[in-house]
Parts: structure tokens; sequence; C-alpha cells
């Protein structure tokens, strides 16, 4: 909007003409400039400067929207966009669903809390069958702390999911879906993200972990504004 142009905009003939004579031509170019300097070029009062701002700005602003409406329109997108189930009935009410598709997910707590088996569990879901809940996809899970246990993902399956992991070779079929890289270094996980791209496509890929950001740049020896430059394309990138 702040390109429309200025003869598009129902100000007074006679301040529109000033406007092009003085080669001020988008909405832009006029919303630069202060009300003196708009006076100077124009060679017009305050009154009719400000007149001419305050049409422009109210034509060029996008509208105001309340909290309420925000909300709204967020469960809409939501709800629209699909939910996948974590199984967990109160996790899964406050998040209107489950998980949000296409979006990133960031779990928050101290070290200890569960978000690695958290996120185990959500890959077994992800590379389950559709009739189970489960999404019959790949997952790629990018273990940067190396806490990845495949033995844990089959206690998690057994004891979770029993019906699918006690058939015969369910379990090695669910587990053969979840591929692990463990990038030593956030150079080499910077380089593992345009593999991971082509993976996506050619490997049905439903579902992404990384386990975790944080501690890609731990290692790094930054801190502050830096670690979050250094960690600002990664994210970009994965969005």
């Amino acid at each position: 909007m702040a390109n429309k142009l200025i003869s598009e905009i129902p100000l007074p003939k006679s301040i529109a003409n000033v406007f092009s004579a003085r080669n001020i031509s988008t909405a832009k170019d006029a919303l630069s400039l202060t009300e003196f300097e708009l006076m100077e070029l124009l060679d017009v009062g305050l009154t009719e400067v400000r007149s001419a701002l305050s049409q422009i700005s109210e034509i060029v602003a996008p509208p105001y929207q309340t909290a309420l409406s925000l909300m709204e329109q967020r469960f809409q997108n939501e709800h629209l966009g699909g939910h996948f189930p974590t199984g967990l009935k109160g996790l899964d009410a406050a998040l209107c669903g489950g998980i949000p598709f296409g979006v990133l997910t960031e779990l928050v707590g101290p070290a200890g809390i569960g978000k690695t088996q958290f996120c185990l569990k959500l890959s077994l879901l992800a590379s389950m069958p559709t009739n189970y809940g489960g999404l019959d996809g790949r997952v790629i899970y990018i273990d940067v702390e190396s806490k990845f246990s495949s033995r844990r993902l089959l206690e998690i399956g057994l004891r979770s999911f029993p019906e699918i992991f006690q058939m015969k070779e369910m379990a090695q079929e669910m587990a053969g879906r979840i591929l692990v890289l463990r990038p030593t270094s956030l150079a080499e996980f910077t380089l593992s993200l345009e593999q991971i791209k082509v993976s996506l496509l050619q490997n049905q890929v439903k579902m992404l972990v990384i386990d975790s950001m944080a501690a890609l740049v731990s290692g790094e020896h930054e801190q502050g504004a830096r670690r979050q430059q250094t960690l600002s394309w990664p994210i970009s990138f994965i969005k």
C-alpha cells in the first residue's frame, strides 16, 4: 500500500496537482517527508499539508484489529491448517487439536523435564499408519546432543502403542521410518539443511525434529545478540 499512487487517492484536485508537479507520486514519497518539509516543497500551508497526510494515511494504513479478532483469526487459520494430535488430551485441547501443521513448534523447559521423550513419542506417532492416528510418513530427527535412543524409542512404542508394536516386524518398520542425523557443529548442521530440503520431498517426510537448537550454539562460546544472530539464518531457513 505504501506504493499506492497519489493520483489514486481522493485528494482535493488543487493539492493533488501540486503533489504531481513536485514529483511526489506515491504515498511513500509523501509520508517519508515531515510536515514542514512538505510545506516548503509544496508551498502550501500547514492545515492543507496535515489534511492531505491524514487522507493519505487513512487510505494506505491497514485497518486496526482488536485482540479478540486476531485471536479468532489465529484459531480459524489453525483449524484450516489442521493439527497433529499428541495423544495427551489436555495438551491437545489447549493447542486446539494438537501440534499445528506447517509451522515451527518450540518445546521449552529445564533439563530433564521430558522434552526429548516427547519428541521421540511424536516421531513414533508421525511414522505410524493413518488408521492408528499417525501420519504414515517418515521423520527426520536431528540429534544434536546425542540423546536419541533406539531402545527408548521401542520402549515408548511398546508401552504407548502395544497393538502395533507387538505385531510381527512392525516395530522395525516404524523405527526404520525415523532418519537420524547427528551434526557435531553449527557449521555441519547448516550444511545439512540443504540436504534436508531434498530429503523432505524424496522420503515423504511428515515431521522434522531438532533436539535441540539451543545446543547447536552451546559449544560455539557465543552469548546474547551474537548467539541470536548465529541462529537467525538456520531458523529462517527452517521456517
